[in-house]
C-alpha cells in the first residue's frame, strides 16, 4: 500500500512539482502530514532532482545532437574518463553506456547553432578518437524539426495505467 502511494505521488509531481503538500493530499485522499513524509522518502529514493523541461529555442539553443559510439575495448575502463570529460562539458545533458545499433555508448549535447556544434564535435574527436571505433550524430533542429510528441515525463502516468486487457 506505501509503495501505491508513493508511486501515485510521483505521478502527481510528474504532473506539477510545485504543488503543495495540503493540495497534494486532498488530490491523493490523504492527509498533509503523510504527503509530507511520502515526498521526503521518495526524495531519497526516487526523485534525483526537481527540474523543468524548457524550451530550448527561448534559451537560445538551435541544435540537439545525438551521438552514438562505440569503443575500441571493453567500455567499463572508460567510463571514469568519459565521467570526468563530460563534466567539464556544459552542452552534454546525458551520457550513457547501451547496446544497440552496433554502438555501446550514447551523448545527448544541446548547441547554440552550428558553428557551436562543429567545435564542439571538433574537440570530441580529438579527446575521443583513440579510444572509440566509431561513432555517428544525429542532429536534430530545435525549431525546424518535426515533432510529433514533445519531450515529456507526463506520458508515463498514462503508462502505467492498466491498458482494459489486463
Amino acid at each position: 500500500m506505501k509503495q501505491e502511494k508513493l508511486i501515485n505521488l510521483i505521478f502527481e509531481l510528474i504532473k506539477n512539482s510545485k504543488r503543495s503538500d495540503r493540495d497534494l493530499a486532498k488530490t491523493l485522499g490523504v492527509s498533509q502530514p503523510t504527503v509530507t513524509r511520502l515526498r521526503k522518502t521518495l526524495e531519497k529514493e526516487a526523485i534525483h532532482q526537481y527540474t523543468v523541461i524548457p524550451n530550448l529555442s527561448f534559451l537560445g539553443f538551435e541544435i540537439v545532437a545525438l551521438t552514438f559510439a562505440r569503443s575500441k575495448e571493453l567500455i567499463h575502463p572508460l567510463w571514469e574518463k568519459g565521467k570526468t570529460w563530460s563534466t567539464k562539458q556544459p552542452n552534454v545533458i546525458y551520457l550513457t553506456t547501451g547496446q544497440g545499433m552496433g554502438q555501446d555508448a550514447l551523448m545527448v549535447s544541446i548547441h547554440r547553432d552550428y558553428g557551436d556544434f562543429v567545435k564542439f564535435y571538433q574537440d570530441f574527436r580529438r579527446d575521443w578518437t583513440p579510444v572509440l571505433q566509431d561513432f555517428n550524430t544525429f542532429l536534430i533542429s530545435v525549431e525546424g524539426s518535426i515533432k510529433m510528441k514533445p519531450f515529456s515525463f507526463n506520458y508515463l502516468i498514462d503508462a502505467q495505467k492498466p491498458t482494459e486487457t489486463e
